[in-house]
This record gives structure tokens, sequence and C-alpha cells, in this order.
């Protein structure tokens, strides 16, 4: 099992019939008794310099934590309330690289006009990231938990329990100066675990802040945080989860963040800053943690984004070229703005499912589709306290495709500058092909055509002026054309400032 909180791992809605009145009341808060109290997590996440807690920690002798005694805390109104960590959560100093990070209003990577009326019992997994091996290989101090490698699968399984580590992968191997610097950046820039963790410290707090208005709600974090595609910088994608049935986006779900809005602005004014409320076709409310200086995304019931962060997920271990290209190309990007779907050119979303297009199109494939490999472990219709199991079944792909990651890169910049046809074709990794551009008003009169992969709409609706599309195009052949000639990732994306900047 990866490092979770109390709650990642924990389904919100039971199945039918196990369901009582107030079951969450009923849900366990906490997973194996080895883990840390909240509170000695909160502890000793910003008093990590005590040395007798750090040894413990790094010991996993949790025994030898001093207790705690909790205080009655004192909110804005002057008033005692019920004991919280929130407020600790978010007492800190800023990092001073990111003090002064700007803001940028981007749209939910996870775009679905549809709601999803399966239960949720499941939610994404807190993969535990290291530069040379698999996720969780390493056992994080404040999350102390493992998992076991599967039999067949590459993706390892989610498990409550202390197990053994799992088999380690190792980064291949870059013989050329290309191929050398893909791989210094990604080790540079994936995100760590102590990213994760501050990400998932601050959705434990928000959780319990948001309970007092929706008592049997759940939040979750999913998408690049935990799909193996996240880097240091990368924002924090947050799904509300307030009931089993679907909601209306435009109506529903607007009133519902338009009050965890007015939460983030009053009580929370302290350690939340910048809740705006985005009304997009999947509305969202966006801040920041002043503490941890990351940016958070939160939607209200858009549960596909835990379908697509298991699938992408699976997409990023099986194959282990893939991360590194992703992070490259997302990088790159985002340095020639053209990664960002609410000035609309491309979201991260579209970026890695373009990647894992262009991998599966090879003349020797180095990824498969998933979904027709696997259709029992991507079903679209998969109750989503399921969907966590299916990765453990998928095994490592074994591609005859012996190409470089700098041969990658360079043939990825030249498929979509000279090969794919945008005017007439659809990208679709469920497929594993470019197939025609549909007939339905989705795909009238748009420039580029990403299919999501459960839902079929399209990803890349947000560009939809020839202006940004023309750029995008440009972007690629010039950036094909320059690497070609010079082999150097520098003439398409300064490698030193970028791991800089992170």
């Amino acid at each position: 099992m990866f490092p979770n909180s109390s709650n990642l791992g924990r389904p919100p809605f039971l199945p039918k019939h196990q369901q009582h009145n107030n079951f969450f009341n009923e849900l366990p808060l906490s997973i194996p008794p080895t883990l840390l109290s909240h509170q000695q997590i909160v502890d000793a996440r910003f008093n990590f310099q005590n040395a007798a807690l750090s040894r413990a920690l790094l010991s996993g002798n949790f025994s030898t934590i001093p207790a705690v005694s909790p205080q009655p805390l004192t909110y804005g109104n002057g008033s005692s309330g019920p004991i919280s960590a929130a407020p600790t959560l978010f007492r800190g100093r800023k990092r001073l690289s990111e003090q002064n990070v700007p803001y940028d209003v981007k749209r939910q990577r996870f775009h679905s006009p549809h709601c999803e009326s399966t239960l949720v019992n499941q939610t994404v997994p807190l993969p535990e990231e290291r530069r040379y091996s698999f996720p969780g290989s390493v056992p994080s101090p404040l999350f102390h938990a493992h998992y076991i490698s599967d039999l067949t699968g590459c993706v390892p399984p989610l498990r409550d329990a202390q197990f053994p580590d799992p088999i380690e992968t190792t980064l291949p191997v870059a013989k050329d100066k290309l191929s050398q610097q893909v791989l210094e950046l990604f080790q540079a820039c994936q995100q760590q675990t102590c990213d994760l963790n501050k990400k998932e410290l601050c959705r434990t707090e928000l959780q319990k802040e948001i309970q007092r208005i929706f008592p049997q709600s759940r939040l979750f974090l999913v998408g690049s945080s935990l799909n193996g595609f996240g880097t240091r910088s990368s924002d924090g994608d947050l799904c509300l989860v307030v009931k089993e049935e679907p909601v209306n986006q435009k109506t529903e779900a607007r009133h519902i963040l338009s009050l965890v809005q007015k939460l983030f602005c009053t009580k929370l004014s302290n350690y939340i800053e910048r809740p705006q409320l985005i009304r997009a076709k999947v509305p969202i409310v966006k801040f920041r943690d002043k503490v941890s200086c990351v940016e958070f995304d939160l939607n209200v019931n858009n549960v596909v984004g835990i379908r697509n962060t298991f699938l992408l997920r699976t997409y990023a271990y099986i194959e282990n070229r893939v991360r590194p290209l992703v992070l490259v190309v997302k990088k790159w990007a985002s340095f020639h703005d053209i990664n960002d779907a609410s000035r609309g050119t491309l979201s991260s979303y579209s970026l890695v499912l373009m990647v894992l297009h262009y991998l599966q199109t090879l003349p020797e494939p180095i990824l498969p589709s998933l979904q027709k490999n696997y259709p029992e472990s991507f079903n679209p219709t998969m109750q989503l306290h399921l969907v966590h199991q299916a990765p453990r079944t998928v095994p490592p792909y074994l591609s005859k495709n012996g190409s470089t990651l700098g041969d990658l890169l360079v043939g990825f910049f030249k498929y979509y500058a000279t090969e794919f046809d945008w005017s007439r074709q659809m990208i679709s990794i469920r497929e594993a092909r470019a197939v025609p551009r549909p007939d339905g008003i989705e795909w009238r009169n748009k420039f580029i055509c990403v299919e999501e992969p459960f839902d079929g709409t399209n990803t890349a609706r947000a560009v939809h002026e020839k202006q940004k599309f023309d750029i995008i195009k440009d972007e690629f052949l010039k950036s094909w054309q320059r690497l070609r000639d010079k082999r150097d990732l520098n003439c398409i994306l300064p490698v030193r400032a970028t791991i800089q900047k992170r």
C-alpha cells in the first residue's frame, strides 16, 4: 500500500447493502495502528528538527514519541471551537523560492460535462516517488505503510497492512547527450514525497473544515499529484464528493463551491489565500495554501478524475520511458506558453494524452491500449470502489522498440509537426491510434481533438481560436527542426533554468 492519510484510501460511500444512517460517522478514520496519530503527524510536520522525534520517525518506533495534549482553538470570531489541526497545518514559513510565484488562473484538468452516478467507494493512492525506484519503495516517515509487489502486475496493489518493499525498477539508461538531458531534467523536477505529503496534509485538514458544512462529504486528491506525472511545481487537484448521486455542474456544483469559497474567505482566511470561483463547464474553486505555497483546484463530484488518475498511473509505470518523456513535454509546453487551457491552449491532461498516443502509434509501439488489452480492469462503468484494484493486474509492457529518450522526444515533435492530420483526425489512447473525427457537436469546428478515454469528450476543446492553434502547431514544427539538427535539449528548453525553477 502506498503511504496514505487517514481518509484518502477510505470509501466515502459504502455499497448500498452496507449503508446505514450517518454512515460517515461509522467509517474508520485511521489506517493501521502503526501509523502516527493525527496530532503527532501535524506536530511532526512542523517540528522535525526535534532530534528525538526525528529518530522515532525514521526508525518507525512511534511509541517513543511523546504524547501531545491538544488545546482548544480559537476561531476568527473569538469563540472556542472543536479541536482541529487546521491552524497548525498552515503555520510555518514559506519557501523563499516560491514566495512570489505568479498566480495564473488555469482551468480544471478533468473536463467532463457528464456526472457519474456510480458509487465512490475508493479513491486514488498516494504514490511514493523516488528517482530510481518504483513509487513506495522508501517509506515516508509521516505516512508509514508499504505495499507488496504483485506477481504479475507492475503497479503495486493497495493494502492496509505492512508488506515487504516491492521490486524496484530503474530508469532507462541514457548514453547520448539528449537522452541524458531528458533524464537529468526528470530526476530534478519530478514530484518528491515531501511535495505529496504537503498536499495530502492540506487535503486532510480542509476535509475536516468542509465537513462542518457538508457532514457526509469527502475530499479526494486526484490528477497529476497521484498519476505519476507530477512535478515539483504541480498544483493539486481536489474532488469534493458530496453525495453519490449526480450533481448538476451549472447550478448545484456552483452553489456548493460558493459556500466553500465563503468558508475559505472567512474562517480559513489566515491559511488559504486567493480563493476564486471559476465558472467553467466544470466549475472549480482555485486557492493557495500559504505555507506549502501549493495551488489547488477544487471541483464537486467530477469523479471521472478518479478514474483518469488510475488509468494514467498505470500507463506511467508499465514502461520506464513514459514518465521522463511526459515531464519534458510538459515543461516544454509551459516554457513556450502553450500549456494553459484558460488561455486557449493545451491543458496538461491533453499533453499527457498526446504523448501516450504518440508512443502507441509508433511502428513498434512502446505502449498498448490498456482499455483494449484489459477491458475488465478499465471498464468505464466499473464502480469506483473497485477502480483502485485494476492496475495491480497489469504487467509491465515489454516493447521491442529500443529507441532512446532522445530519439523518442525528436519523434514526438516530428509526429505532431508533420504526420498527424489535425483537421481530420482525433487522438485516442483508447483505440491506440488516430481515428477519424466524430460528427458530433463536441468535435465540430474544433482545431484540436483529443478524446477523453472514459467519457469521450474533447479534452482540448479550450483551443478554440485559430491564432492559438497556429501558435501551437508552429511550436511543434520549430522544436522538431531545432532538436533534429542540434540534438540538444537547450535549443528548445533551457535545462538549467528549468531545473532551478522546477
